[in-house]
């Protein structure tokens, strides 16, 4: 046996199996929630992106005249303090929102992933010291330290968003850490070493892949979390900036009209809410299918 059949069979299990567009619909078909959570994201991402043709009004047009005016046929979410179209400025504030969440979770995987693998996987003094930074990290109010972080960088939304990336990051390190530390005791990896496979490629073919499932569900639940933190930083004024809009940047105008028209705060309340249980309901769904101690997965 040579080292590219050892390679073969011992690689990434996951990744290897034909049919995975069947058996991922199979899952769907079978999970009526991971269904119906992937459709509200996929209908919220569709109109967000659409907006531009699909929105009735242009989000940034005032009216004075309909200033913090009820549901109407021609407005019908109402309209806010400066007359402005509330229906409009959700479906294109939902394109920042969704940005942002994507983008803190990038940044998270892209620092947090290499971090974790090269921590559980070469382990000794580099693992304490990775491991060290983390544990720094992971002692400051995750909030306090991406308001501190979005200071020193400066304001706006690609700044605030990575903050809250960099603040994600040692969660996705030392989740990968607790994984790869597992993986690299398996005989597979053992045998690939023996055959003479790198460590590069002993990370990249073997262990990455079979280290990488918990990270998948648990950027699904981030990316909720990312979510409520760009609504928490744009309410402080350090996300996205006017004119532009978002979902958190429309409930901190709400807010201060909120003792007259409290309604102001519903809708992109609502649609906050509605997105996080997709996006957490869609990460136990893939918990439960990436798990191999659930009954009825192998």
């Amino acid at each position: 046996m040579n080292t590219s059949t050892v390679n073969d069979v011992a690689g990434a299990q996951v990744w290897d199996e034909p049919g995975l567009g069947r058996r991922a619909l199979n899952w769907l078909r079978g999970d009526p929630r991971a269904a119906l959570s992937l459709v509200v994201l996929v209908v919220i991402l569709g109109a967000a992106l659409l907006a531009p043709w699909l929105a009735p009004h242009d989000p940034t047009a005032q009216n004075f005249d309909q200033m913090l005016n009820g549901p109407s046929a021609a407005h019908w979410l109402g309209t806010d303090d400066l007359g402005r179209d509330v229906f409009s400025r959700l479906m294109h504030g939902g394109a920042n929102s969704l940005y942002a969440a994507l983008l803190a979770v990038a940044v998270a995987l892209v620092i947090g992933v290499p971090l974790g693998l090269i921590a559980g996987f070469v382990g000794g003094w580099t693992d304490t010291l990775i491991s060290r930074v983390i544990d720094t990290f992971l002692s400051f109010p995750a909030i306090i330290l991406a308001v501190a972080v979005t200071g020193a960088m400066g304001i706006g939304l690609t700044n605030a968003m990575f903050s809250v990336g960099l603040v994600f990051a040692p969660q996705i390190a030392r989740l990968i850490r607790a994984r790869t530390l597992v993986v690299r005791q398996e005989l597979y990896v053992d045998a690939a070493r023996c055959f003479g496979a790198s460590p590069l490629r002993l990370l990249l073919r073997h262990v990455l892949p079979n280290a990488i499932q918990p990270v998948i569900v648990q950027s699904t639940l981030l990316l909720a979390v990312a979510l409520l933190a760009e609504a928490s930083l744009s309410f402080l004024g350090l996300g996205v900036q006017p004119p532009d809009v978002s979902w958190g940047a429309m409930i901190a105008r709400g807010y201060m009209y909120m003792s007259i028209v409290p309604e102001q705060m519903y809708a992109p309340g609502l649609i906050i809410m509605i997105t996080a249980v997709a996006f957490n309901a869609l990460g136990e769904s893939l918990r439960a299918a990436l798990d191999p101690t659930i009954k009825g997965h192998s």
